[in-house]
């Protein structure tokens, strides 16, 4: 039989695959557009769920290490 994972673990993984694209997305348009408001928000509210309980509840990845990779990625 095929195992596809446990679906929680999957949804988990789903969750901060994609605030990353997001906040990549957040910080690309930042570096074109240094003061879209609407881009420097949405980078810090993906970076306070970096660092909030739930994104641990979510994974072991730290967080802090992830936002500095990210951010690494991008420029």
């Amino acid at each position: 039989m095929n195992q596809i994972g446990d679906p929680y673990e999957n949804l988990a993984n789903a969750i901060v695959i994609q605030a990353a694209a997001d906040y990549k997305r957040a910080l690309r348009t930042i570096r074109r557009d240094p003061i879209s408001a609407s881009a420097k928000e949405r980078a810090n509210h993906i970076e306070r769920f970096f660092h909030s309980e739930w994104y641990r509840h979510l994974t072991k990845v730290d967080g802090k290490l992830l936002v500095r990779k990210l951010k690494e990625a991008v420029i």
